[in-house]
């Protein structure tokens, strides 16, 4: 739910044909913009890790040259989301999910206050990255990509990975290696403009249908719901009519792709709102842009899908949805 920092749908509900018209010219502008992330050193995209980790992982993902800070996030969002008190079935525990073998062998007191705490994210998160780079190390001399032999080391183990010269054939470890290069897209701060989205015309095309949906919370869209959306169930559905699944939530669908900034905004991004401008969990609200500094949301109960102002002081950031993203959350 927003705020009411909102313009009324009457006042916007005519720019319709404007909005048309806009996303065409933009799209027309924007073949000739190059992808995003880039080489060299690698920043940390705002706000995409909790304020209370981010000097940790920023310090501690360039620890060797197989990690750098956005894979360091990416592998802490995977194994946990970011939750300290996080635990699995599979008894592993903490931010970084290390089990109770791993971690009497590479736990560090990473604080320095005389304790190894696998709970406590500053003993935790520079054990993350010391044990990746000890698997780095283990696999140095094996061909192809370094960073991707330590996350197959991680999943499947040194032996594999060296026994099979690479990434070993084995499918959980392959989408695990996958998965996490992805998501590291989405925690690095972009260098340069990042590349279009080809399916953002035809979501936007589906949310302009909505407008004058009435809200629903939790609402999917679904009959049975009377075809009512809250703000993350309109943008899910509207990038599910171009075969784009996105997580349910806006939090996650942060995480869905590369974060442009506000001036690099196109139609089809996906725009988020949080009280808490720091960290990408708290995110609360979601909508699609539209352009001209307008976005397509469902904003609150008692209110319809309509047009609403992008600039808020809520304003959190953008994603700009990628197939591969959305594949990886």
């Amino acid at each position: 739910m927003r705020k009411a920092w909102i313009v009324g749908g009457s006042a916007v509900a005519g720019a319709t044909g404007f909005m048309t018209l806009l996303v065409v010219g933009t799209y027309m502008a924007a073949g000739s913009l190059t992808n995003g992330v880039g080489q060299g050193a690698v920043g940390l995209a705002k706000g995409s890790v909790p304020a209370a980790y981010q000097s940790l992982v920023q310090k501690w993902g360039n620890l060797c040259p197989a990690i750098n800070p956005a894979l360091l996030a990416a592998q802490l969002y995977q194994e946990s989301g970011f939750n300290p008190k996080a635990s699995s079935p599979a008894k592993a525990y903490g931010i970084a999910q290390f089990i109770a073998g791993t971690w009497a062998t590479h736990g560090l007191d990473g604080d320095g206050d005389g304790d190894r705490d696998i709970w406590d994210p500053n003993d935790a998160i520079p054990s993350a990255a010391s044990y990746d780079c000890k698997l780095a190390s283990y696999v140095k001399d094996v061909p192809g990509d370094a960073t991707k032999n330590m996350l197959a080391s991680y999943n499947a183990g040194a032996y594999a990975v060296i026994k099979y010269r690479g990434v070993p054939p084995y499918r959980e470890t392959q989408n695990y290696v996958k998965t996490i290069t992805t998501l590291e897209k989405s925690f690095a701060r972009p260098v340069g403009r990042v590349q279009p989205s080809q399916q953002a015309a035809s979501a936007i095309y589906y949310a302009q249908k909505k407008l004058g949906t009435p809200y629903l919370w939790g609402g999917n869209g679904t009959a049975d719901q009377g075809g009512r959306f809250d703000c993350s169930g309109l943008t899910k559905a509207a990038y599910a009519s171009v075969g784009v699944t996105l997580p349910r939530v806006a939090n996650d669908q942060y995480n869905a792709g590369p974060h442009p900034k506000r001036d690099e905004l196109l139609p089809g991004d996906l725009v988020f709102f949080s009280d808490d401008l720091t960290n990408s969990r708290a995110i609360r609200h979601v909508g699609i842009y539209v352009g001209g500094g307008y976005m397509i949301d469902a904003p609150r109960p008692g209110a319809v899908i309509r047009f609403d102002p992008v600039d808020t002081p809520d304003y959190f950031g953008a994603t700009r949805v990628t197939e591969d993203g959305a594949k990886a959350l």
